[in-house]
Order: structure tokens, then sequence, then C-alpha cells
């Protein structure tokens, strides 16, 4: 029998923020991996009577490889259960590593990440049609692991679109100069949002020019991050993909909304309406 391990998604920290495939998940598994200073004790709910549950938050990497060389010997399944997203910061890619050369076959559950969780509890939509259309997911750099030459808040700011930084609230002052530096102007909205869907959640608005001196007021330090952004803003732009002048598969276009939406876009590159418009 071979072993496996299921990196499984928790969600932002309420428990029923968790996929239903994760749930189910972590109700099969025969060694439940969890870190209670990330993960909300409530997803433990879903593990069967007799797992074995295991705390990571004092282990380095090496502590759970004794599990992983179980696993692969007995033919047992792991729950490693991660918060938010296991694709952002979750070190997965060395733990695959790990499987692979232990045998385990492995199944990769995603969850909910904070930065969503903190768009919908602020009823935000981040990519906002003509002011931003992509988001950045980023942290500060100098940190603990090395940031890649290229890839810093200032270099990103540049695009002054959305940016969702993680891992930066101890070092608040650097990032606001970093993000003005970059390009953002002072009363770019900002919202701040601490153990988000937690029962102790705080949610903050302020601008980039007090953004330092927000997160100091409130002592915000850890489990923090950062929404910035012109589209965080209230705005009234329409999405094309839903006016009536628009086209698809699954639905025809009204032909006079069409010849205005055409009007609208027509001195832009691309302006033509099609059914990808």
């Amino acid at each position: 029998m071979t072993g496996s391990v299921l990196f499984i998604g928790a969600g932002p920290g309420a428990p029923d923020l968790i996929t239903l495939r994760g749930a189910k998940a972590i109700g099969r598994a025969d060694i439940v991996i969890w870190a209670a200073s990330l993960v909300h004790p409530g997803i433990l709910e879903h593990a069967r009577p007799g797992a074995e549950v295991v705390d990571s938050s004092q282990l380095p990497m090496e502590g759970v490889v004794p599990l992983y060389e179980r696993a692969a010997a007995d033919g047992l399944t792991v729950a490693r259960i991660h918060s938010g997203d296991p694709a952002l910061w979750g070190a997965v890619g060395e733990q695959i590593a790990l499987c692979n050369r232990l045998g385990l076959a492995v199944e990769i559950i995603p969850g909910v990440s904070a930065f969503t969780a903190l768009a919908a509890a602020e009823h935000l939509e981040l990519t906002v049609p003509e002011i931003s259309q992509s988001v950045i997911l980023t942290r500060l750099e100098g940190g603990k692991t090395p940031m890649p030459a290229g890839e810093s808040i200032r270099a990103f700011a540049g695009h002054g679109t959305t940016m969702a930084v993680f891992l930066s609230a101890a070092r608040s002052g650097v990032l606001q100069s970093e993000l003005l530096a970059g390009g953002y102007a002072e009363d770019t909205p900002v919202v701040i949002g601490y153990q988000v869907s937690w029962p102790d959640e705080l949610i903050v608005w302020c601008t980039v020019a007090t953004l330092a001196e927000t997160t100091k007021e409130h002592k915000l330090w850890k489990h923090t991050l950062f929404l910035v952004g012109p589209g965080l803003a209230s705005h009234e732009t329409r999405s094309h993909l839903y006016h009536p002048g628009h086209f698809h598969g699954f639905r025809k276009a009204d032909h006079e909304a069409r010849i205005q939406l055409k009007a609208e876009r027509g001195d832009r590159p691309g302006g033509e309406v099609g059914a990808r418009g």
C-alpha cells in the first residue's frame, strides 16, 4: 500500500471557510499535522476519532520527516494542513520533493487566501474595470527569506494596480516608504486586515501616507495583510462583459447597445467588441 500526503488549505481562519474537499480529506487521514499558531483549532473537528494529531508550530521541517517516513513505510495518509492556500508561502515545494523521495503520493487541495477573505469582508472588487485589472501578491523584501532580484515593493508599486502585501507589518514604515517611492499617491486607499475571519478580526482603512502610523497605533505585527491600490476606492465603471452590447456563445447582443459600446471602445487598441471582449 502506498502512503500519501494531502496538503490542505484551511482558509484564512474561520473553520467553515475550508472547502468541502479539504474537510473530507482531513476526515480520512491517519495523521493530521497542523500549526496551532496559524490554523483555527476548529479545523480539527474534521479529524476522525483515533487519528494522530501533531502540532507543527514548534517543529522545523526535519520534525515532520519521521511522520512522512512512517506514512511511506506503513501506507498511511497524512493531512498536512496549511493556513490560507498552500500555494502561497507554504513551503510546499520542498515538502513535495521529500514526498517524491519517499515514494509518497501527493494531493494538494486549495484553500481560501486571506487576501480574498479581506476583500470579501469589505465588499471589495480587486479587479475594477478601467482602474485595476491585476492583483500583485507579494511581501516586503529584506525578511528572513531573500527576495529574487527585481521583486521589490517599489518595483511592483510602479504598476499602480491592486497589491496584496503579506508578512510585512513588522516593518510598516519601510513598507510605506517603498510604496510611495514606487509611485502610489499619498491618498491611495489601504485596507489593513488582522486575523481576518477570526473572532478577534480587526480591519481598518487608511491611506499609503498613514499606513505606518495606523499599523503602529493598533499594535499590529503578525497575521496582518495590506491591500493597496486606487481600485479600493468607490468607482462606477462598468464591466463590458455584462453590458447588453456584449455577445458570447450563450447570449446575443442588443443591436443598439452594441453600437453604443463599440463607439465607446472605438478609439482603443483592440476596441472591437467580440465574443471575448
